[in-house]
């Protein structure tokens, strides 16, 4: 016993930065970002919090499920940052919606939405849960530093939600960490204590890009191939790749070291760019809306984030 997937639902903010437009604010231009990320807008949040993205995109997931709030026993939200500390993303999202079951957040950075269904997975195997909500919410715009054009074109807000069922279709999925706060890290901020010892940092993204970049194209390919095999499949059997969407490059390259075809890679970086957690179900939501994703397909899923981390799972498509 594992899971299939019953639903699907997205919310993004109504904003939309082009790269035009961030050309006025940080010295770049629309073929500078174009060209190296493959980005050509993102959502940004103006009048929209997090929490009322994360309800729109469960009620959405519930209404495709055709199930209730009632009717959940779990809710995870993977998120690098809610809208309190306490209480959790999940518990806000379990008061808005109506639910009355366990809630939580989850924090694995950009692989998030991949390390909650390996959670979710666990109640099934164990038959705790019937039905599980996983809401992927990233609210970037807040945490980034809008000086830092190396950065600040990569990022937006937005996420997906997904309501999981009992089922058979969660074939593979493997994880993995390498503690690295070099790399990619976003400091806490502000202390209050009066008795810390240690000088705060901002509260903003710091990324090495280029080390970002030599991770991921090393942990994309190699985190499929992981799955694959533990699924029993061949890379020939995966009929979509829905890829974290950090940079075209970057799935490019990997995509060049599997035996999948580049167009079964599914992308939607060019209208979102980085939505960290909410990347990989923004664009499942999307290929599923667009009816791409047949019953039966066998698809990989894979991320990489801050931790760093991976996670990369095969699911066969039930809907």
């Amino acid at each position: 016993m594992s899971f299939s997937i019953l639903g699907t639902g997205k919310a993004v903010p109504d904003y939309i930065l082009t790269n035009d437009e961030l050309a006025t604010i940080v010295e770049t231009n629309d073929e500078w970002i174009r060209t190296r990320t493959g980005i050509e807008e993102r959502r940004i949040c103006k009048d929209e919090t997090i929490t009322e993205l994360c309800v729109k995109a469960a009620k959405e997931a519930l209404d495709d499920a055709g199930i209730t709030a009632e009717q959940l026993d779990l809710i995870i939200c993977s998120t690098m940052r809610g809208e309190n500390l306490t209480p959790s993303q999940g518990c806000m999202i379990q008061k808005e919606i109506g639910a009355k079951c366990p809630a939580f957040d989850l924090n694995a950075a950009c692989s998030g939405f991949i390390y909650a269904l390996d959670v979710a997975d666990g109640y099934f195997v164990r038959k705790k849960a019937k039905y599980v909500l996983v809401v992927s919410m990233d609210n970037l715009s807040n945490i980034t530093n809008w000086k830092d054009r190396s950065t600040c074109v990569l990022f937006g807000d937005g996420g997906a939600a997904a309501v999981l069922g009992e089922g058979d279709d969660l074939l593979a999925i493997h994880l993995t960490a390498a503690g690295n706060d070099e790399v990619l890290r976003i400091p806490h901020g502000e202390n209050s204590s009066p008795f810390y010892e240690h000088k705060p940092e901002p509260a903003l993204l710091q990324m090495m890009g280029n080390d970002v970049y030599k991770f991921a194209v090393t942990a994309m390919p190699e985190g499929i191939r992981t799955v694959v095999e533990e699924a029993g499949l061949q890379q020939s059997d995966v009929n979509w790749v829905i890829p974290h969407q950090a940079n075209i490059r970057i799935i490019n390259t990997a995509a060049a070291k599997l035996d999948i075809p580049r167009e079964r890679f599914f992308c939607n970086i060019n209208h979102y760019g980085n939505t960290s957690s909410g990347s990989v179900p923004i664009a499942l939501h999307e290929a599923s809306q667009a009816g791409l994703l047949k019953k039966g397909d066998i698809i990989a899923l894979c991320a990489f984030g801050g931790g760093l981390t991976t996670g990369s799972c095969i699911i066969r498509w039930c809907k």
